[in-house]
């Protein structure tokens, strides 16, 4: 699944333009390189965004197409 989608879909940002975005600006890295939009997100990726005034760390559990907006923080775990 492509990481903007991913983000989207896991709803660590809300929309895919945004997501989009985000990785055109270099704010978002996949173990530890800058990540372009279309990368390919797999198991165990650690993603980090930097938003405006702080940076959310995060490594992948599952890659679902679809998921609930119940079931969508199950997708990633918050590392510290």
């Amino acid at each position: 699944m492509r990481l903007d989608k991913y983000l989207k879909v896991s709803r660590l940002i809300k929309r895919r333009t945004v997501a989009n975005e985000a990785c055109d600006a270099g704010r978002v890295s996949v173990n530890g390189k800058v990540a372009r939009a279309s990368y390919d997100v797999k198991v165990n990726d650690v993603i980090e965004i930097a938003f405006a005034g702080r940076t959310v760390k995060v490594k992948v559990i599952t890659v679902a197409e679809t998921v609930r907006k119940d079931d969508a923080a199950a997708m990633y775990g918050i590392v510290q």
